[in-house]
């Protein structure tokens, strides 16, 4: 598990960065795929085991007999034995079935749509003088992803736009040293080219929302988990969204006074003061 997680950290703390660069977070999805279907090939499983047997001997550990048969741990060896060696048990049962676990998880979230998606994003990434700049991508984001947003007429005249925007961008000053999206979008309005380049500007707000949507939506199903357990089954869609969002928003929910709620309380007909 060390060995696994230890290719797969990296990416794990990046995607948890809220400032993260999109063309990073790519870059180490294809990276950590990579690394993974190397320890995955007979070499990467080789190499590993050399390292187990190693750290085996060294601390005085029995070494299993990778060529013996296969007993579970804790039972009586006799009548257990199926024919699995300890080779196919650890190689293929475990350490095979781990990978593609981690490698199955990956291609889920980030498949041929997502990663092209996130890919045609970067386009607008602004480190380095917007290095990552692509006219095509974004005019494909437009096209293809959000096209029920923008009219006939603004597809029509994004890419001459685009043209002038990252021209412009990049004579001026104040957009050198930019880091992220944010400051991107938070230095266009204070600039006033968010008017100027209006349809990219539109595209740049929807471009900020699809990660905000994507994580305020797993954020909501896993705390569903904590707030509606096995004590708590039976609980109405009312009060399971009014538990959910104080629970979600609890930053937010922390700066009501105690005052704010007892008043609120009371104003109905309540037979209790508090």
């Amino acid at each position: 598990m060390q060995e696994i997680f230890g290719y797969t950290d990296e990416l794990c703390r990046a995607l948890q960065k809220q400032d993260e660069d999109i063309v990073h977070a790519i870059e180490l999805v294809d990276v950590t795929k990579y690394h993974l279907e190397c320890l995955r090939t007979d070499a990467g499983w080789d190499d590993f085991l050399t390292k187990v047997t190693c750290f085996c001997t060294k601390h005085k550990i029995k070494v299993v007999d990778m060529k013996g048969p296969y007993f579970p741990v804790g039972r009586p060896k006799r009548g257990l034995c199926d024919g699995a060696m300890n080779y196919h048990r650890f190689k293929v049962d475990m350490f095979v079935a781990v990978i593609d676990r981690q490698i199955t998880e990956l291609n889920g979230r980030f498949d041929e749509v997502n990663t092209e998606l996130l890919s045609c994003m970067a386009a607008f990434c602004p480190l380095r003088l917007f290095a990552a700049y692509d006219q095509e991508k974004l005019v494909r984001l437009a096209t293809k992803f959000y096209a029920n947003d923008f009219t006939s007429d603004e597809l029509a005249r994004l890419p001459w736009q685009l043209n002038m925007y990252v021209t412009h961008v990049r004579r001026d000053e104040r957009f050198q040293n930019l880091k992220n999206l944010c400051q991107l979008s938070v230095m266009l309005v204070e600039t006033n080219k968010h008017e100027q380049y209006h349809i990219v500007y539109k595209l740049l707000k929807l471009v900020l929302i699809l990660p905000v949507a994507t994580a305020s939506v797993e954020r909501v199903f896993s705390s569903m988990n904590y707030v509606k357990n096995k004590l708590r089954s039976k609980m109405g869609d009312d009060y399971l969204s009014n538990c959910l969002v104080t629970f979600v928003e609890r930053e937010f929910f922390n700066q009501v006074k105690d005052e704010d709620v007892i008043n609120r309380f009371q104003k109905g007909n309540r037979k209790v003061i508090l």
